[in-house]
Order: structure tokens, then C-alpha cells, then sequence
């Protein structure tokens, strides 16, 4: 899966049909409001109504759908407004995270960080958006881990899938955000092995700043305001 965090071989079929859908909804393959209905969920994936069910409201709860009685299922819808309040919320919390991953002691992690920046830069280079997507997303779950901070990680879940939809379309629309994203991500990966808390902290805090900045007016032409 693109955004999957580990190999879980137990993982139930509601969770399965969750990731997939999940990561078209990520990457934009169903669309901003587009209906879902159980039935067409089911015929897609090749399984029963029951774990659709499931899955539907798991995506629910990490606010990719929206359910309303007698108005169905569809995709949540992206917006301008809605861009500004997960990047308002998202700024600080990933600036928290980032500073208490600077300041672990888990030298595995750290290391891994190094291998995430080697696979931005070959991604980078070769232009495949997917690709250094993947990477990046794996290196921000490395961070949370890094700062191993439960509270952090439980607001972050709730904002966290709805932030990656822009993150993507960022990344497709504008390919100076890529190379943005590769720069500051360098500085912070580097903030953090070197233990530099405050300057993690900083440099992330201005990254998600520049992309939000940046992409407002792509977001509002593409989603309406």
C-alpha cells in the first residue's frame, strides 16, 4: 500500500478494504464528494457488504467520508476552508513532534532517517511524484515514532489522512514543492540527528507553513473555497 506503515499479516479484511480505499482517496483516484455506496465499494474490492460496512466507518472516523441519514456515503470534500483549518492545527503539533524526535535517543530510528532522505533524493531526481510521496510520508511516521509521544500521535491521527490528500495534490500540481519539501525536509532530518530540538521544531513549522501558504490559491482553484 502507498501510506501503509508496516507489514501487519493479521490484518483483518475491514481494515484491507479501509488501507485501499484509504489510498485512492489519498491520491485522489475517487474524488472530492464522489458517492460511495456499499454495493459499488464491494463489486470493486471483490468482497461481502459486511466489511465495506466496516471500512466505510473507519474512513468516517479518520474523516475521509462523511455519512448523513438518508443522503448516503461520499468521499469528504476538499476546500480552501478546509485546507486552512488542518494546516492551522497541523503546524504546531508537527513542530511538537519533530523537537521531541530531535531530542529521543533511539540511534535505530535515527538511522532510518538516513535512508528515508537517500530515497527523496533518487525519487526526487527521477521525477516520480508516488514514489518520493511514499517516502515522504514514511519518513514523517518515523518522526512520530521517534518522539514517541502518544497524546501528539492521537491529535495528529485525526488530522493526518486529511492532510495527506493536499499534501499529494501539492506534490502533483507543483513541482517546486517538491523540491521544497526535499530542502527543508534535509534540514530537518539533520536538526534531528544532531539532537537539535529548536531547530527541528522551527524548520518543520516553517516547511508546512510555505506549502500552506503556497498552495491556497491552487486548493480554492481546484476545490472551491
Amino acid at each position: 500500500m502507498l501510506i501503509q506503515r508496516t507489514q501487519n499479516l493479521s490484518i483483518s479484511i475491514p481494515e484491507s478494504v479501509a488501507q485501499r480505499l484509504e489510498e485512492e482517496i489519498i491520491v485522489g483516484r475517487l474524488k472530492s464528494e464522489e458517492r460511495l455506496t456499499e454495493e459499488t465499494v464491494a463489486d470493486r474490492y471483490g468482497v461481502s457488504r459486511s466489511p465495506v460496512r466496516e471500512a466505510l466507518r473507519l474512513l468516517e472516523r479518520d474523516g475521509l467520508v462523511i455519512r448523513e441519514a438518508r443522503r448516503g456515503i461520499w468521499v469528504a470534500p476538499m476546500s480552501q476552508k478546509d485546507f486552512d483549518e488542518v494546516y492551522t492545527a497541523r503546524n504546531p503539533l508537527e513542530g511538537l513532534v519533530a523537537r521531541q524526535a530531535a531530542e529521543s535517543d533511539n540511534d535505530a530510528l535515527k538511522r532510518e532517517l538516513r535512508d528515508v532522505q537517500r530515497a527523496l533524493e533518487e525519487t526526487q531526481a527521477s521525477g516520480d511524484v508516488r514514489r518520493f510521496f511514499t517516502a515522504d510520508v514514511r519518513g514523517s511516521f518515523l518522526i512520530y515514532d521517534l518522539a514517541d509521544n502518544r497524546t501528539l500521535r492521537r491529535l495528529l491521527q485525526g488530522l493526518e489522512k486529511q492532510a495527506l490528500r493536499y499534501r499529494f495534490h501539492a506534490y502533483e500540481q507543483n513541482p517546486d514543492m517538491i523540491k521544497l519539501s526535499l530542502d527543508d525536509t534535509t534540514r530537518i532530518f539533520d536538526a534531528i540527528l544532531a539532537g537539535d530540538g529548536a531547530t527541528a521544531q522551527a524548520v518543520t513549522e516553517n516547511l508546512i507553513r510555505e506549502i500552506w501558504q503556497s498552495m491556497r490559491d491552487e486548493v480554492a482553484r481546484s476545490f472551491g473555497k
